[in-house]
């Protein structure tokens, strides 16, 4: 079953179910998908599905810092649940210990040795784990083992 018929599976029993905070943030998603086919002329494949729910899920978690930033817990649990929603269709994300093995060996092969590198190491690292990991969090570690290594 594909992501996109799996959404409409899920949006079927959320309507059965009248769990309407789901079938919002389901309806939403799929007519991201939708509008997204729209403006690329062309139906997605399972890739761009899951680049388009990446978008979404980093969407919802920097609307939930600026709405903590905010004071504004009402709109926060609303975009926790939603944020929960998009993780269910999304692959298992990384883990650091992973994610640090796949940044180090970008490191090794580019030699990078400074923050001056970081661009060409996320240039690679990137690519591999599209979908399975935060952007900010790979700059995150990279940043880290870049230190370490006595960079910067």
């Amino acid at each position: 079953m594909t992501l996109k018929e799996r959404l409409e599976e899920d949006i079927r029993n959320a309507m059965r179910s009248r769990d309407q905070e789901r079938l919002e943030s389901l309806r939403f998603l799929k007519s991201k998908i939708q509008l997204t086919e729209k403006n690329q002329l062309k139906e997605l494949d399972e890739t761009g599905v899951v680049e388009v729910l990446s978008k979404q899920a980093k969407e919802r978690r920097e609307s939930i810092q600026m709405f903590q930033a905010g004071n504004r817990p009402d709109l926060v649990a609303k975009e926790t649940a939603a944020l929960a929603v998009v993780e269910e269709y999304l692959p298992p994300q990384m883990g650091d210990e992973e994610l640090s093995k796949i940044i180090s060996e970008a490191i090794q092969q580019i030699g990078a040795a400074s923050e001056r590198d970081k661009g060409q190491v996320m240039g690679k690292v990137m690519p591999q784990v599209k979908g399975r990991a935060d952007g900010a969090q790979v700059n995150a570690l990279l940043t880290e083992l870049l230190k370490k290594a006595g960079g910067s």
